[in-house]
């Protein structure tokens, strides 16, 4: 997938445009965050049987995290799956209601707005779904789906909403002439191209893309990627990126957040993340990402963890990852480690952290 996302370069070999910064290093943390998320929770209420509501154990999908976003960057949240990633992407929207914490978007916290208050809200926050079929309502035309924002915010854009509804199809890559047809006539590319067009139809500050390249392959990954960066270059918007494919979160991303059963194992910036990591978790996602080099990837260790991901209505004490960490002591049965800054801008939580080249 490198070649594909490749992008072009200055005289001195630097990667112009939306990846600019990104290679020459850190991302900066100056200013006052976009978004800031505090010990956020979003806990599943469960019960032993239905009919007669006898409670049970809650299912902990986000279990207190705690990130942070500026405008015009790039998060990405990783983990394996059941991790809690899109969960916690959901309720930073409050598409979901959160348990507890806060957060908190250009210094309102949303936890605390009515209805009314979030549907103003909404005009600068929107999201890219999984799947780019069953986001897109099949009874609908692509014009009305990407007119939608538009109604339901009361808005009329100037020059009519069907010439601003071409004028987008026209910005992602999509026919304007086609303004009429069904979301089952378009490809799996095209109709993930239709949702970006949605969520930028408001022109938001902040949009959640919810694994949006997972159901394509490689090359219309590439495409549908760049098409983001090119966008977020053009109206500095701010991502939070969730996927599983760890070479895509280091194309796009700033900083990089790792989630294992609800909570942030690891958080730094892009490079330091997959070039210094330390948490045994991060060593273990890293050591799965193929290297585009036959003799290295011969000679490299591969950190597998036995058994499978723990319940998250019953998670383990202490640590979390503690059941299938190589590392684990028993410290790490009695204690909950804090999240502690190791080095600027670098979050771990873990008792032992240990810096491990896997790449």
């Amino acid at each position: 997938m490198t070649d594909d996302l490749t992008r072009p370069r200055t005289t001195d070999g630097q990667p112009t445009g939306a990846t600019a910064s990104r290679a020459t290093g850190s991302a900066t943390l100056e200013g006052a965050p976009l978004l800031k998320v505090t010990d956020l929770k979003k806990h599943f209420p469960q019960y032993i049987q239905k009919l007669l509501r006898h409670p049970d154990a809650p299912v902990k999908a986000v279990d207190g995290i705690s990130l942070e976003l500026r405008s015009g960057q790039t998060l990405g949240l990783v983990g394996e799956s059941g991790c809690g990633k899109s969960t916690a992407g959901r309720t930073m929207l409050r598409l979901l209601e959160p348990t507890s914490g806060t957060i908190e978007f250009e210094g309102e916290d949303l936890t605390r707005l009515d209805a009314n208050g979030m549907r103003r809200m909404r005009r600068e926050m929107q999201m890219v779904f999984q799947d780019p079929y069953g986001s897109l309502n099949p009874r609908h035309t692509i014009g009305n789906i990407i007119a939608a924002p538009f109604e339901i915010q009361g808005i009329k854009p100037d020059g009519g909403v069907k010439k601003t509804v071409q004028g987008l199809m026209e910005r992602v890559g999509l026919n304007p002439e086609h303004y009429n047809r069904f979301p089952h006539e378009f490809s799996g590319g095209q109709r993930q191209r239709i949702g970006v067009a949605r969520a930028i139809a408001l022109r938001p500050k902040l949009i959640v893309c919810d694994e949006p390249v997972s159901a394509l392959d490689v090359s219309i990954q590439a495409q549908v990627v760049n098409l983001l960066e090119e966008i977020q270059a053009e109206q500095n918007l701010a991502y939070v990126f969730i996927a599983h494919d760890l070479s895509v979160v280091r194309h796009i991303s700033d900083r990089v957040a790792v989630m294992y059963l609800g909570k942030v194992m690891e958080e730094a910036d892009r490079d330091e993340l997959y070039e210094r990591p330390l948490h045994p978790y991060t060593h273990a996602l890293l050591s799965a990402v193929p290297v585009p080099d036959p003799e290295r990837e011969q000679g490299r260790d591969r950190i597998l963890l036995k058994g499978d991901l723990p319940s998250p209505q019953n998670p383990p004490s202490g640590c979390v990852f503690r059941t299938r960490c190589p590392k684990a002591q028993q410290k790490c049965a009695d204690e909950v480690p804090e999240v502690r800054e190791v080095s600027p801008g670098h979050r771990v939580a873990c008792h032992f952290p240990e810096l491990r080249q896997v790449l």
